[in-house]
């Protein structure tokens, strides 16, 4: 038994000289072995020849009418507007230099299904490589949440005869960018990447690299520019090896190099029986180690089987209708990672608050220019229910609050919501017209400010009146002035003992509205989010626990009142025992707010990512645990802080602060925002409202305990934005987020981007 090794470099040798060079060592053996000298004779052309020729038959780019202008004209065209970066679903974030290691994983499509494909490209009038390409670009479709796929695929750069028995690398790679709008059957886009495909053959004489020089994209070292996805469909028959005396067998299996070109490479191969029946295709993903785990890679080379299944069994199925998931991981992504269930004390915070009061009256509840202990701070939160309660407010009456922090805004939230009422925070610094305007959208019965602030909102209010006319003069909510002498001494003559049902005109319950707090408008007008008290119980409880606050803890308050995130700092704080340390309005991080959290001795903070970006870990000692949100987490600002409990959280406002929490960060990897909190469920959907498998990327929605009832004087929007949620046997919703996500392996949460409300994302 012999074994002979050919070893060539690739710039002498393509994958089409595998067959005159087989056949050229058949002969010259054969010639050799029967003592004659070899008969192969000098080829019409030699390399230099090609090389020559192309340069001539190119011509000049000036030249309108040259191969060359014509070329450079398709391409700049055919490639306006491509993504310069596929969303892939990496494991890592891309190095600023890449290793270029790769490995590969392996792959099989059985006789069957080889079959398939085979009869389904003869009906629709395709190559099978057609057939296998419009998969992958399905597939990468529905892991990026893009119908705009380039990826590249190697064409022989043969174009006359007399090269078709020459030995050497004429290989060129082409960009096949497949675009469509709506959701096309597989049929239709087989016929889009025929179409894409053919049009590309008749252009793809440009060689590869004067094509980037000319399409001249964005260029970076960290990833392949036009494409960073190869597709390589090797259905060429090999020749045998025909020597005398000897029986040969041809061993050229997919070989693992340890290198990759790209970040992800599909390999696929024919393979026929003895009689020439398909008898399947191998085939290996070549994978940048530096971006994949091979678990991620495997699950993609199995997806792709899958597809390929389903859409030559069905092409007439739309390509988001090709269900990619077998009954395990769907019941992971709708059930396993959704199985939050946690008992907690759902009574409204009011009742919570009091709770903790009688177990810790002389405890410091709230630290700042004076200390207040829980008992002082509830003794003046039920003064001032019980003063609005004289005013009229009652069972959720909205009371604007427009005062800056400190220990008698905290009172007036605890007060509004003992009283019954819904409390909606507003910025004294904003504009007049601003606030009247929330104050109106609203249906607000009373404001309670501060006398600098308050004849500009009484001249405001009473120009336009509550209704917007300028005779509602009626309608002008009570301006309560909390500073003004002769109010504090009615508040401070009304009894500090927690309120009866009977004081407040019934039993508080926890379905009843908590707070209004009104989105940014970054995603179009500002709506006012109606949260209920349900909602504030479940995330206190489980925050709690996640973040470890207990009665030795001081929380530092850093939001401004008017985001829900200070919602968050203050129940975990009030609803355990701990401090709440206040942050004084205006005070910028940086010196000021490091010298706040030594002097406090601060052990929690939720903060942005910006705000930790800036901070120094060595200055803040104190800090146990860290909560980033508000904004994406970079793998850097994580590592910084890693020697913390720095957790990563998500959550819009309609969603009760936060919905999912990640695990402690150790610093490594691209953080993500987690699983869902306790009595939360997160789905990750389709256009259709289908779940997608790990690694796709989806649109996230929301259910559970802290869904928002809806907007206020918004009843289409609310409609359109929460949604009957069809996982739920209890007739419950979801609230639809906007937010491409994708599940990761481990049942975490990866953010990915923002989508248009107007956009329905593909698979």
């Amino acid at each position: 038994e012999w074994v002979l090794l050919l070893l060539l470099h690739h710039i002498a040798a393509d994958g089409w000289s595998m067959g005159p060079l087989f056949r050229d060592l058949s002969t010259a053996y054969t010639a050799r072995a029967e003592g004659h000298a070899s008969p192969l004779g000098q080829l019409p052309a030699q390399y230099a020849d090609f090389a020559v020729w192309q340069q001539q038959w190119f011509g000049a780019e000036e030249d309108p009418d040259s191969a060359l202008a014509r070329q450079v004209a398709y391409w700049r065209t055919a490639l306006d507007g491509a993504p310069e970066e596929l969303n892939l679903p990496l494991d890592r974030m891309r190095p600023a230099a890449p290793s270029n290691r790769g490995a590969w994983e392996e792959f099989a499509l059985d006789a069957e299904l080889h079959g398939a494909l085979l009869q389904f490209a003869r009906d629709a009038n395709a190559t099978p490589f057609m057939v296998v390409h419009a998969a992958v670009v399905a597939l990468l479709s529905q892991l990026t949440g893009s119908s705009d796929i380039p990826i590249g695929t190697p064409v022989a750069g043969r174009p006359d005869e007399s090269l078709d028995e020459l030995v050497g690398f004429f290989v060129n790679q082409l960009p096949l960018r497949v675009k469509w709008d709506g959701d096309p059957t597989f049929r239709e886009l087989v016929q889009l990447t025929r179409t894409t495909a053919l049009a590309a053959y008749d252009h793809q004489d440009l060689p590869f690299e004067r094509l980037v020089e000319i399409v001249n994209p964005h260029r970076s070292a960290s990833h392949h520019p036009l494409f960073q996805v190869v597709l390589n469909f090797d259905g060429t028959e090999r020749p045998p090896l025909t020597l005398p005396h000897l029986t040969a067998h041809i061993d050229e299996d997919l070989t693992d190099a340890g290198t990759a070109k790209v970040d992800l490479s599909f390999h696929l191969r024919e393979r026929q029986a003895e009689d020439g029946t398909p008898a399947g295709i191998d085939g290996a993903l070549e994978y940048a180690v530096d971006l994949f785990d091979p678990e991620t890679v495997r699950r993609i080379g199995v997806r792709l089987s899958c597809l390929l299944r389903a859409a030559v069994g069905a092409p007439e199925r739309r390509i988001t209708d090709l269900d990619l998931l077998d009954a395990p991981e769907l019941e992971s992504v709708v059930r396993l990672w959704n199985d939050t269930g946690q008992e907690v004390d759902s009574r409204p915070l009011p009742a919570l608050f009091e709770e903790q009061v009688r177990r810790t009256p002389q405890a410091i509840a709230v630290r700042g220019a004076v200390d207040t202990t829980y008992a002082q701070l509830n003794e003046r939160a039920n003064r001032l229910a019980r003063h609005l309660r004289a005013l009229g407010g009652g069972r959720e009456d909205v009371v604007a609050v427009a005062l800056p922090r400190s220990v008698d805004a905290l009172a007036a939230l605890l007060g509004v919501m003992k009283a019954g009422a819904v409390y909606l925070p507003v910025d004294p610094g904003l504009p007049a017209a601003r606030i009247t305007q929330l104050v109106q959208d609203t249906d607000a019965v009373a404001v309670l400010t501060l006398s600098g602030s308050a004849p500009l909102l009484e001249k405001a209010l009473a120009a336009r009146g509550h209704d917007g006319s300028p005779d509602g003069a009626e309608a002008v909510p009570s301006i309560v002035v909390i500073d003004d002498p002769r109010t504090e001494e009615t508040i401070a003559a009304r009894p500090g003992s927690d309120l009866t049902d009977d004081e407040r005109g019934g039993r508080l319950t926890s379905s009843q509205l908590a707070y209004v707090i009104f989105t940014s408008g970054s995603t179009g007008t500002p709506k006012g989010v109606m949260v209920e008290h349900s909602g504030l119980a479940a995330l206190a409880a489980a925050q709690i626990d996640r973040f470890q606050v207990d009665a030795a803890s001081r929380v530092l308050q850093f939001a401004s009142l008017s985001f829900d995130a200070s919602v968050s700092e203050i129940a975990m704080a009030l609803l355990s025992g701990a401090s709440l340390v206040l942050r004084p309005d205006g005070m910028l991080p940086g010196p000021g707010l490091t010298e706040l959290i030594a002097r406090h001795e601060v052990t929690h903070a939720t903060l942005p990512p910006a705000v930790l970006g800036v901070l120094d870990p060595a200055e803040h000692g104190t800090l146990r645990t860290l909560i980033a949100a508000g904004e994406a987490l970079s793998e850097k600002t994580a590592g910084i802080w890693s020697d913390r409990r720095l957790i990563n959280a998500y959550g819009p406002t309609e969603t009760t602060v936060c919905a999912t929490m990640s695990r402690p960060l150790t610093g490594t990897g691209q953080p993500g925002i987690g699983r869902p909190i306790w009595n939360t469920r997160v789905y990750v959907l389709d256009g259709g409202l289908r779940p997608v498998g790990v690694g796709m990327v989806g649109e996230l929605y929301v259910s559970g305990a802290g869904l928002a009832r809806g907007y206020v004087g918004r009843a289409a929007v609310t409609a359109s934005r929460f949604v009957a949620d069809p996982f739920s046997a209890e007739g419950a919703r979801m609230y639809r987020t906007g937010d491409q996500v994708r599940w990761r392996a481990d049942g975490q949460l990866e953010f990915v981007g923002r989508i248009d409300d107007q956009v329905k994302i593909r698979g």
